[in-house]
């Protein structure tokens, strides 16, 4: 139905995508299989006309095509249901399915009975009994899942594509999806189906894609392959080579986390994070995998203090209950966050290299009785730039200009700034070049060696090993998995991160 032939796509010189070839299949589910960042959200959105510039050549029912856009795409009949939801909250269902596709009466006006007329029949083929007046910020986020699909199957495309479509809701919406999924495969409609939950792809998708580091490794029958072969073949390569100095971790228990959970919200009863027990001793780094949705932002933001309402659980540092209730609290208690999102959390991108290092720190160092001390703002930045290697032409510069490493090294100074006894890294090296990795690398086991402890959120099985002395491994809320690093191996990581206790 659908043939990638040959594709490479780059984003600033990085080869995201390498000369991949994938079939979509007729009638199908076809599983797109891999880890985190080996290229299969980049491929489906070339699939589905979001990236225009790559190299190779789309079949489209056994024609060239290249969609100039989104639009061209949906009309050739192919539609995508991304991971992150695309509704706007404060919408009506109905006039979230019809935005950009709406309807009009003879004389030029919104024809709203009809359009409500047609969102009425894409819930009811969906099981979703809910009025399609109903805003959509009212809406669990599993019924906003089906109100995506409602969308996407508006223009009666003839290729889906559902990227991750159960990372975010409970079992029982689960098993409504995979009704609807049967269905759509009865009406012969052709699926590409993303998802790192292998149980669940043995139990819908005919076909399996593997992609692993921007390329396409191996395709099949479903019916012929078992899990831990399908694992093999996602991981499939050498343990990173940079491996952590063995050195001697203090026995000193600096946090002490008992009986952590998470409420997703007043309204929502069900939990992110289900009873969390761990420790951290002082120097040591440990690492945190987990596939999307397994909940490692949420612990970190729990711990920092974001949703002190919803949060139970009992917390200690250097063995003494802390109780947090937010970040300002969190970081006199001795936390510092590095949040997974750089741009958007961890910069101040319009204000300059020294003010976005200072930024946690104004009461204690460069401030006094409200006013700026514009000679100690500039020494402390001048102090991290040259501890931290930060490339940048004065700490005047906007750190908007600097590189991404370069961006995270500031973050990082940003908090070192504050003292911290416990470093919460999410992500510490999404999006940042090879070299500049190794950089980071080499700040972080600096600092444990220093004496902080380092908790580190990495969705790359390759970091977790390069740096980590013990991995905690989360599915869904749970922890599955707690091992020293000398007992891990990438295959039993990622089937802990599989699995639910």
């Amino acid at each position: 139905m659908l043939v990638a032939e040959n594709i490479t796509k780059k984003f600033s010189g990085v080869t995201a995508l390498d000369n991949v070839c994938l079939e979509l299949h007729e009638g199908k589910v076809n599983a797109i299989l891999g880890e985190n960042g080996a290229g299969k959200s980049t491929l489906m959105k070339i699939l589905s006309g979001v990236y225009q510039e790559y190299e190779g050549q789309l079949l489209w029912n056994g024609r060239p095509v290249r969609f100039l856009g989104t639009k061209e795409a949906q009309d050739a009949g192919i539609a995508i249901i991304h991971q992150e939801l695309n509704l706007i909250p404060y919408l009506s269902i109905t006039e979230n399915i019809f935005l950009g596709q709406e309807l009009e009466t003879i004389w030029g006006a919104l024809n709203k009975k009809k359009m409500r007329q047609t969102t009425t029949e894409l819930l009811k083929k969906l099981k979703l009994d809910v009025d399609p007046d109903t805003q959509v910020n009212e809406l669990k986020v599993g019924q906003q899942q089906l109100v995506e699909i409602a969308k996407a199957l508006l223009l009666n495309p003839q290729v889906i594509i559902m990227d991750e479509p159960t990372s975010a809701i409970t079992d029982q919406e689960v098993e409504t999806l995979f009704d609807i999924i049967n269905e759509l495969k009865q009406e012969n409609k052709t699926i590409a189906y993303i998802s790192h939950k292998l149980d669940e792809l043995f139990r819908i998708a005919d076909r399996y894609i593997v992609l692993r580091d921007g390329k396409s490794i191996e395709s099949g029958e479903m019916a012929g392959i078992n899990q831990d072969q399908l694992i093999q073949k996602m991981v499939g390569r050498e343990i990173f080579v940079h491996q952590k100095p063995a050195l001697s971790v203090s026995q000193d228990q600096l946090l002490s986390v008992q009986h952590f959970s998470l409420k997703r919200s007043a309204k929502r009863p069900e939990l992110v994070l289900d009873n969390l027990s761990f420790t951290l001793k002082r120097g040591e780094i440990l690492g945190i995998f987990g596939l999307m949705g397994a909940g490692r932002t949420e612990l970190f933001e729990a711990l920092f203090g974001l949703h002190p309402a919803l949060t139970s659980g009992k917390v200690s540092i250097e063995r003494q209950e802390v109780k947090i209730t937010s970040p300002v609290e969190a970081v006199k208690a001795g936390l510092a966050l590095v949040p997974e999102d750089r741009k958007r959390d961890g910069i101040v991108p319009i204000m300059e290299v020294k003010q976005n290092i200072s930024l946690a720190s104004l009461g204690y160092h460069v401030e006094k009785n409200g006013v700026l001390n514009n000679n100690a703002e500039a020494q402390l930045a001048d102090k991290y730039i040259q501890e931290l290697g930060i490339k940048t032409s004065s700490s005047g510069q906007l750190i908007k200009n600097l590189s991404g490493g370069n961006q995270q090294k500031a973050i990082l100074g940003k908090w070192l700034a504050t003292h911290p006894k416990i470093l919460l890294l999410d992500e510490p090296t999404r999006g940042i070049d090879v070299h500049a990795k190794s950089e980071i690398y080499r700040l972080i086991l600096q600092l444990a060696a220093s004496g902080l402890g380092i908790l580190m959120v990495s969705s790359e099985l390759p970091e977790i090993f390069a740096v980590s002395d013990r991995v905690l491994v989360l599915s869904e809320g749970k922890l599955t998995l707690e091992t020293p690093i000398e007992n891990a191996t990438e295959d039993k990581l990622l089937k802990a991160a599989i699995s639910k206790k």
